[in-house]
């Protein structure tokens, strides 16, 4: 009896475990990515203007600009309708991206894992999960010498909830100008 019961409790930790994992992969998949021009005085841009954001959502477009008003905004920088210090391009694709998942239904014969009672894995079964990543860059360009500044990226997980990919966006992008703009304190 004791033996039966010790199985059942270590099936429901695997179980358990590898739900936590595929959990734990999507939720962390947001990645914050920034480069800049090593040369560029920063301290000299305080204004800019949007020039172009290109996304496959009509929707997003203010959604990218709010986005993006609010975090510079943070940063003590003033937008213009045109002609700014700094003109603004962003970008926003979506693609696929599949994984592999795979769970086994118990322990049975096979190849005996001592550790457990002498029995082994059972059944394992993989399954293909497709689900769409969207990906958003932020570019920087100073308006008079053409010269990209600053480059934002951020990659997350999307939804079908829109409330929940507005809120990646968001933070995305909240994480992209962290530290910006490069070498201030602010």
């Amino acid at each position: 009896m004791k033996l039966q019961g010790n199985m059942k409790l270590q099936r429901a930790a695997i179980v358990l475990i590898g739900t936590m994992f595929l959990f734990v992969g999507k939720s962390s998949a947001q990645q914050v990515k920034t480069d800049y021009d090593r040369s560029a005085n920063f301290g000299q841009y305080k204004t800019y203007s949007w020039e172009q954001v290109k996304t496959k959502d009509a929707l997003d477009i203010d959604r990218i600009k709010s986005a993006v008003n609010a975090a510079l905004a943070a940063k003590g920088w003033t937008q213009v309708d045109s002609g700014g210090d700094v003109s603004i391009v962003a970008l926003e694709t979506t693609q696929n991206q599949q994984t592999l998942n795979t769970f086994y239904d118990g322990f049975g014969g096979g190849w005996g894992w001592r550790g457990f009672g002498g029995g082994g894995f059972g059944d394992a079964t993989t399954t293909t999960e497709t689900y769409k990543v969207g990906t958003l860059v932020v570019d920087l360009f100073d308006t008079k010498t053409k010269t990209l500044l600053w480059r934002g990226s951020s990659i997350d997980t999307l939804s079908n909830n829109s409330n929940k990919n507005i809120k990646n966006l968001d933070k995305g992008v909240e994480k992209m100008f962290k530290k910006f703009p490069p070498g201030s304190s602010k």
